[in-house]
């Protein structure tokens, strides 16, 4: 496999741009349409304070070859409504994963959070030559996982106790994954999907 770089990826709704500050006004006010968003997550943007951290985490795991993070736009409008990335980058094994992901309340079920996850999953398989990529979230997360699963993603398990969260909760981590002989029939799922959005 190849090892993924910080390029844009443009579809007709959505243009996921490499994440930079000037996504930070943007996405504050994405962030702030619904705080409940961030539960089930590390970060928390719909608390101005943790612009700071957020940005400088992912570009520095990016400098070091850990992620590669995005800001997803929305092309109608031209605003950042979200942020996704690639990590556990390992080419030698094959295998990346897609997470990190948020999207505003506006957006979600809808063909900019589809095509999005269209464009990752076509980057990774298509161009880099992975031959898996894993999706986790939080076990207490349903919503995520049905959305994982619509995807097409086999569930693969639970680990137990896997993450510390910043409110000190140990967070039991679902992982679901898309092998490289599963994306035909889920590429075209999803454009068929993203044709009747």
């Amino acid at each position: 496999m190849k090892r993924p770089e910080r390029v844009v990826l443009e579809g007709r709704h959505v243009r996921l741009e490499p994440l930079e500050e000037r996504h930070r006004v943007d996405l504050l006010v994405a962030a702030h349409q619904d705080p409940l968003t961030f539960r089930y997550m590390a970060s928390d943007l719909s608390r101005a304070d943790t612009w700071d951290t957020y940005l400088r985490e992912a570009l520095d795991g990016a400098a070091r070859g850990e992620y590669v993070p995005w800001a997803t736009v929305d092309r109608a409008s031209g605003r950042a409504v979200g942020s996704t990335r690639f990590g556990d980058i390992a080419p030698d094994h094959g295998r990346l994963e897609i997470g990190w992901t948020w999207i505003a309340p506006t957006h979600q079920r809808t063909a900019v959070n589809t095509e999005a996850k269209l464009l990752q999953l076509g980057y990774a398989f298509d161009q880099l030559g992975a031959t898996r990529v894993a999706l986790k979230t939080d076990g207490r997360n349903q919503r995520s996982q049905a959305a994982i699963a619509r995807l097409g993603a086999v569930r693969e398990g639970t680990l137990r106790r896997h993450m510390r969260l910043p409110d000190g909760f140990l967070r039991d981590t679902v992982y679901f994954s898309i092998l490289a002989e599963e994306w035909p029939p889920i590429r075209s799922r999803l454009e068929e999907r993203l044709a009747r959005e």
